[in-house]
């Protein structure tokens, strides 16, 4: 049988400043321990991984070392610390709180703490995974928890600090353990490649880190798979093949066509991805994530959120150094609505590939929205250009100036008086065989298009619109009763028909007789913009009251008291057998 032992049991550290990215709870331990401040019960909280039990591990072993150091550390030399480190002290109890969650177990580890220590001055007992304890067993535990004996104290360790009890919570002095942070982690694995001999890139490293999300167990168990698969060299592909990482260079490929606006370089880039059996939701995500760091590095005051190697950071700051602002966000964006409703799409190859196809028409789009973009544009082929340079010019001198004077904006030449031209160029224009044929390219056509357009919306601008500041009564009834025609339902027809109209300036108060009514006209959305259309009125306010005058109350008759002979009279007309009923057993109804 082999004896290696795993990494995160071989380095787990043994003295409070060996404690990775915990620096404030160890500090605060260590403090506590110099002015003697030691509460009875500590409850450790945090993720898994983050190094709880290990804290309380030194902490129990620091209580009973004989030689504490003067910066208040375990000498791990002493017999007591010897005995913790082979497992055999009595004055340190552990339990799993996962498989002994019951009262018994809870009676048992309180019938140990009647028993003062052998050696040393504590006794301490660690409860992982409280929050598995049952209620009866948290009840059980509550007094001893509270006024344990002078040399006992507890410390409970969890994952899910709201499952424990409110009670448990108020009698431990408490200790929030955060994730570790990536530099951190990746100088501790650095520290351990040196120990075993084994180079490893540091690219390599914050992929491992990253893959951990915080927990250093996780990422210590990560380092030894890829060093069984590798070796002593530890490669940044080992890791990316490993843990099924698609590479960032995809990325750096992928946004340097769409730059370019390259579609056909665009959608191989991702049909490669698809080829080495990486999920599109996983390329999606990565590809976010990617426009999200060249957007921090924009500004070298957020590039400190770029959590990646120092290599790695140059190359993301030479791409975010050629995209533009508005090319990221808008990038960011159509990646964010593509995750969002990858699930929902059925084709998801076709839904990412129309997002892809979105972020490199961006730059055409910003410049057909100003107005710059031209047929002309186009990517051209080798043989175009060839024929292009061998072809003569055939275009006379002035074609550039007329193009010019064509892509003007109407508004603008209006406003300049015609002028003959000169001498000079009717002559040079006469000259020209195909003077037309010089103002018809599709250049010259798009920029004149474009041209109108702009007119035409200028047009509309400059149209003023006539709002009126003040409404009258027979013209809100009039358009009330266009709405009222327009109804469906017949209860609705009922209440808006019921409703009287008054007028203050903008203000229209609506009068009903009911609050059933009030309701179901409030749910009318579109009666309030209605109006103000048919009224050219933007101003418009429709109030809704209700007018108790305006109800129907309905009369209730009193019943009217029968005597004895009106009774028998009603009941004849209903049945004639009645009345030979009364003659049979002579019977006189009284009067």
């Amino acid at each position: 049988m082999s004896e290696f032992i795993v990494s995160a049991r071989k380095y787990r550290p043994q003295r409070f400043d060996e404690v990775v990215g915990q620096q404030h709870v160890s500090q605060t331990l260590k403090n506590a321990l110099q002015n003697d401040h030691l509460a009875h019960a500590f409850l450790f909280c945090g993720p898994r991984g983050v190094g709880k039990t290990t804290c309380a591990r030194i902490l129990a072993k620091t209580l009973n070392c004989q030689n504490v150091t003067d910066d208040f550390e375990p000498c791990n030399a002493c017999a007591n610390c010897q005995s913790f480190a082979n497992n055999a002290s009595f004055n340190i109890t552990e339990l799993d709180a996962a498989s002994n969650n019951s009262v018994e177990h809870i009676r048992a580890l309180i019938e140990q703490v009647r028993f003062q220590p052998q050696q040393g001055k504590y006794k301490v007992f660690i409860i992982d995974e409280v929050h598995m304890l049952s209620q009866s067993a948290f009840n059980a535990f509550l007094k001893t928890l509270e006024e344990p004996p002078s040399y006992a104290i507890f410390i409970l360790a969890t994952t899910e600090k709201h499952k424990i009890i409110p009670t448990i919570i108020s009698r431990c002095q408490i200790f929030d353990f955060k994730r570790i942070q990536t530099p951190d982690m990746v100088m501790h694995l650095e520290g351990i490649s040196k120990e075993e001999g084994i180079q490893a890139d540091e690219d390599a490293l914050h992929i491992i880190a990253q893959k951990a999300d915080g927990a250093l167990r996780d990422a210590l168990s990560i380092f030894d798979r890829i060093v069984s698969f590798s070796g002593d060299k530890m490669t940044y592909e080992d890791v990316i093949n490993n843990l099924n990482v698609l590479d960032y260079d995809y990325f750096f490929r992928l946004v340097d066509a769409l730059l370019l606006e390259d579609i056909q370089q665009t959608l191989l880039i991702f049909d490669d991805i698809q080829r080495k059996g990486f999920d599109a939701d996983l390329f999606v995500t990565g590809l976010a994530e990617h426009l999200r760091n060249l957007l921090v590095c924009k500004d070298p005051q957020t590039i400190q959120l770029l959590d990646t190697s120092d290599s790695l950071k140059e190359r993301y700051a030479k791409q975010a150094a050629i995209s533009g602002a508005d090319f990221l966000l808008t990038t960011i964006n159509l990646a964010n609505d593509c995750d969002i409703n990858y699930k929902l799409a059925r084709n998801k190859r076709l839904h990412v590939e129309i997002a892809l196809l979105k972020m490199a028409s961006i730059g055409r789009a910003f410049r057909l929205a100003e107005g710059n973009y031209s047929q002309t544009e186009e990517k051209k082929t080798p043989d175009d250009s060839v024929k292009a340079a061998q072809e003569p010019q055939k275009t006379p001198p002035q074609k550039e100036k007329q193009v010019q004077n064509e892509a003007l904006p109407v508004a603008q030449t209006h406003e300049q008086p015609h002028k003959e031209a000169p001498p000079e160029e009717t002559a040079s224009a006469a000259e020209s065989p195909t003077p037309k044929e010089t103002t018809t390219t599709p250049e010259t056509t798009t920029k004149a298009n474009l041209s109108n357009m702009l007119a035409e919306i200028r047009k509309e601008e400059a149209v003023e619109v006539k709002i009126n500041t003040a409404i009258e009564l027979d013209a809100v009834q009039d358009a009330w009763n266009t709405y009222l025609e327009q109804v469906e339902r017949d209860s609705l027809k009922i209440q808006l028909k019921s409703a009287k109209l008054k007028i203050e300036e903008l203000t229209v108060f609506v009068l009903i007789g009911s609050s059933l009514a009030e309701g179901s006209i409030r749910g009318e959305t579109g009666l309030t913009d209605f109006l103000r259309k048919k009224l050219n009125a933007p101003g418009l306010i429709l109030k809704i009251e209700v007018d108790n005058s305006m109800r129907q109350e309905k009369k209730i008759e009193k019943p009217k008291i029968l005597n004895a002979k009106e009774k028998f009279l009603f009941m004849r007309e209903q049945n004639p057998a009645v009345d030979m009923l009364r003659k049979k057993f002579d019977l006189r109804p009284d009067e």
